[in-house]
């Protein structure tokens, strides 16, 4: 081996290894670093680049990438193995990413003002919400699946139909009313609106809506008059042949309200979704009593339309109960439909909750509780035998009949409902009796869970019997709606 220890070379045009590598020391034996400048060609091998000037490495340099740091985006192109990337900050990504297979996400998270939108089906261990998956609909019988009182027809000022709702208007604005099977794809029944009463334009007082009510006890996880309250949503399906603004009033039970507008711009059947702000004043007492109502403005002259606000929660004004509503109509030509209501904790609208009709009929049961319709006609007869309950004398032309409800009623304050047709009593070996609807009275309110009513005008027997509606027109029920 040849040792040359020169301070410096020049002129020299190449150095030819004898088979081997060229090593370049210091005059203390250690390595020596190689600064070479121009080199066009060829291959260069080290552990170390220093002092590489940016664009002025081009082409493939290979070799390890642990000693890389700093390098400019734009001077990386083409692919770039996935396994050399780790510890990647979320600052440094941007754009669009690659689809990749969610099996290898880990620690994949939603903040809390997100949601998600999906199809197809979701397995989990488990999930975890802050609004439950059942429940949560505050409103019963909000697809008019359950009719207890057979409405169809005209209805008077706040008068109950279709179970749960109740209707109110003016003089001139008289709507027929029914259960219908006009409904957006996957609801059976819808209530139908049908104007039947109309002066050719909207007097300044006219009004007619659809309302709900709903018990305070069942608001509480709203918070509302506390610093946690939470905003609701109220969701819909209506179609209409009027196009235009319609209202929605919101009112507590402190006399405060909220108003919103949906614009309906087609005859379709369209779902509105409308969210009401968390409101921190007017505590809702946890009571049967109605902590809030909900109403559907059809139609609203100017006298309650006045003011601007909307989404904003406020004392109670008259003049300004419907802001905004514009739909009116004035000819008898018309028809609306309304399904699918829903309300709900939050502030965003999920897909309807459809309960099972013998549920949702147990739940208006509390409100109205239909015992005997004489729609129930036994087979092969015009006839019905609806039984009401079995009775006995107690004086000589009294016969007494415990009712025991299937559902305990909202208050014990009920009302007896009573349809106009025949009623009879039966003792074994005896004739049938009969009575209308005058004859049928209390003896007393025995609470929530049982009456006795109280049949006058029938001749004494000493038997006991069954007493039962014997027509399509005779029917008897207990009232407690809010």
């Amino acid at each position: 081996m040849t040792v040359i220890r020169p301070n410096s070379i020049s002129g020299i045009n190449s150095i030819t290894g004898n088979g081997g590598d060229i090593s370049i020391f210091r005059a203390d034996g250690t390595a020596a670093d190689v600064t070479v400048n121009n080199i066009t060609s060829g291959i260069i091998t080290a552990t170390t680049f220093k002092g590489a000037v940016e664009g002025n490495v081009t082409g493939a340099v290979t070799g390890s990438g642990a000693n890389l740091t700093s390098i400019p985006a734009a001077q990386l192109t083409g692919t770039v193995a996935d396994a050399r990337l780790s510890t990647v900050s979320s600052s440094k990504l941007s754009g669009a990413l690659p689809a990749i297979d969610g099996s290898a996400l880990t620690g994949v998270g939603v903040g809390t003002a997100d949601s998600i939108n999906t199809s197809g089906i979701i397995t989990a261990t488990a999930f975890v919400s802050d609004t439950p998956l059942f429940g949560r609909n505050k409103i019963i019988n909000g697809e008019f699946r359950v009719n207890q009182r057979r409405h169809t027809g005209s209805a008077g000022h706040n008068s109950y139909t279709l179970d749960r709702w109740k209707y109110g208007r003016s003089a001139n604005t008289e709507f027929s009313t029914s259960q219908s099977t006009d409904t957006p794809d996957g609801f059976a029944n819808s209530v139908h609106m049908d104007c039947i009463g109309a002066n050719g334009s909207t007097g300044a007082g006219d009004y007619a809506y659809w309302r709900y009510h709903i018990e305070g006890q069942d608001l509480q996880d709203l918070s509302k008059g506390t610093s946690a309250a939470k905003p609701f949503t109220l969701s819909f399906y209506f179609k209409s042949d009027i196009t235009g603004v319609f209202a929605i009033h919101i009112a507590d039970e402190n006399s405060r309200m909220c108003n919103a507008n949906y614009t309906v711009s087609n005859t379709n059947w369209n779902r509105y979704i409308i969210t009401i702000p968390a409101d921190t004043t007017g505590t809702i007492a946890n009571s049967n009593a109605a902590g809030l109502e909900v109403r559907f403005y059809i139609i609203a002259g100017s006298n309650h339309t006045s003011g601007s606000a909307v989404h904003t929660w406020g004392a109670y004004s008259a003049s300004s109960i419907a802001t905004g509503h514009t739909a009116n109509i004035v000819s008898t030509s018309h028809n609306l439909y309304l399904t699918g209501v829903q309300l709900e904790v939050g502030s965003v609208a999920t897909p309807f909750e459809h309960r099972s009709f013998g549920e949702e009929l147990i739940r208006c049961k509390r409100y109205f509780n239909m015992v005997a319709d004489g729609s129930e006609a036994r087979s092969g007869s015009s006839r019905s035998e609806g039984v009401i309950g079995n009775g006995f004398f107690w004086q000589s032309n009294r016969m007494m009949v415990p009712v025991k409800f299937q559902v305990a009623m909202r208050t014990p304050n009920w009302t007896l409902y009573k349809k106009n047709g025949e009623y009879r009593y039966y003792a074994n070996g005896q004739s049938n009796q009969t009575c209308t609807q005058n004859d049928i009275g209390l003896n007393g309110q025995d609470g929530l869970n049982s009456a006795h009513l109280n049949i006058t005008n029938i001749s004494s027997s000493s038997a006991a019997g069954m007493f039962f509606v014997h027509d399509v027109n005779a029917a008897l029920g207990f009232d407690a709606e809010l």
